[in-house]
């Protein structure tokens, strides 16, 4: 057992957090007494390690080896192509685990990985982010999303590679409506993804509406389907770009079935600022969603890294205070209840999503921890310097440290 003394939580109280196991059991002014075992943290910002709630680790780190495209989110699956068709375990494994590790570093200790599930890769994606996941389970938890990111009815087998993935250990069902032909096979492919999820009894995390287009409206479908089902509160829609340019009546009437069917949104601002709005003149849009429309509807917005250094997004670095930062941007997020709601994103709002019952702060919570030299988390997404220690299950995981002289004359 051992206690981190005048911790600062996020709504500004000063506690002590004493830990027991790979479990937090007390928080307190004053909960640690005597404790021989104990660290002070002389008012120092302590918050739950972050959740990556939406990225693609099977991808990571590829971008140097692909051909130029145009930008798009068609040109950059396109060019990830042939370097798919060359994927091995060990290379997807070697990729996927240093992001982990990079991410641990930068505070996350959960993350929730899509991975390609179609007939260019076969399951060797989902093979080398299991093993990268294997060889970081001391440091992290990732979970995986067997994801059809070339589409079901245009990619015939995947489905068959969807079950084999599913049987192999896959968490997390996965979808991208959008993406099929017409709007029979959009429905198709909703129907599809749920019927999995059922018969193999996995919650839903599907890619849905990630282009420019307003009158593509697959979220509606899932929302329907969701609610048809009875399937509420196991289901994330990523993206969700095109509710931002469908028209008024449509885009409240899905807020509202999302908001019913317990339906979580993946918002993933540093990815689409840089997707959409390519073919925009003048004012270009910004490319998120309603983040808040949906956020005073109620319903559950988190925000994800998404990409890491592949043919969709150049930069990324596995750090959630630089995504809660760019996506505080893109969501006009400046009071503080706003970064208050920042801050939601990449800690509870995932967590919602992923329903984990052991996250937080609080007693009972797996201690997943990590600890700021800031006053405040609105100083820490401000300044965004690294967390200086991070842990995972009660243990210590990471550590970092900034030094920085100014030389003045005289």
């Amino acid at each position: 057992m051992w206690a981190l003394q005048d911790a600062r939580l996020g709504d500004g109280s000063v506690v002590d957090v004493v830990v027991d196991g790979d479990h937090i059991v007390r928080v307190a002014a004053g909960a640690a007494g005597d404790m021989k075992e104990s660290l002070n943290a002389r008012g120092k910002l302590l918050l739950p390690a972050f959740i990556d709630g939406h990225v693609h680790l099977d991808k990571v780190l590829i971008r140097d080896e692909l051909r130029e495209h145009d930008g798009t989110l068609a040109g950059a699956i396109g060019s990830i192509h042939e370097r798919k068709r060359r994927y091995t375990v060990d290379d997807v494994r070697r990729r996927a685990r240093a992001v982990i590790e990079e991410s641990v570093r930068l505070g996350t200790t959960r993350l929730r990985s899509h991975v390609d599930v179609d007939t260019i890769g076969g399951l060797v994606p989902l093979e080398g982010v299991m093993a990268a996941a294997s060889d970081c389970a001391d440091i992290a938890d990732v979970r995986t999303i067997a994801f059809p990111q070339e589409g079901l009815l245009r990619d015939p087998g995947a489905y068959d590679l969807m079950e084999a993935a599913l049987e192999a250990g896959a968490d997390v069902v996965g979808g991208m409506p959008h993406w099929e032909p017409d709007e029979a096979a959009q429905r198709e492919h909703v129907r599809l993804c749920f019927e999995l999820a059922e018969r193999f009894d996995r919650d839903l995390d599907m890619h849905v509406d990630e282009t420019d287009d307003g009158a593509v409206r697959t979220l509606e479908m899932v929302a329907d389907e969701a609610l048809r089902r009875g399937f509420t509160g196991r289901v994330c829609a990523g993206h969700v770009c095109s509710l931002s340019a469908a028209d008024q009546p449509y885009a409240d009437r899905v807020i509202a079935k999302c908001a019913r069917a317990g339906i979580s949104i993946a918002a993933n601002p540093v990815t689409n600022l840089v997707l959409q709005g390519r073919g925009d003149r003048g004012l270009v849009r910004r490319g998120t969603t309603r983040i808040a429309e949906l956020r005073a509807a109620g319903v559950n917005v988190l925000f994800g890294q998404d990409c890491v250094k592949d043919g969709f997004y150049p930069f990324g670095r596995g750090s959630m205070l630089e995504v809660a930062l760019i996506s505080a941007h893109a969501a006009h997020l400046t009071t503080r209840a706003d970064l208050q709601f920042a801050l939601r994103a990449v800690t509870e709002a995932p967590a919602a999503a992923m329903r984990l019952r052991d996250y937080g702060l609080g007693p009972g919570a797996r201690a997943d921890l990590q600890l700021y030299a800031a006053s405040s988390w609105e100083e820490a997404l401000r300044l965004q310097a690294p967390p200086e220690k991070v842990w995972f299950a009660g243990r210590l995981v990471a550590e970092s440290s900034i030094r920085s002289e100014l030389h003045r004359l005289g």
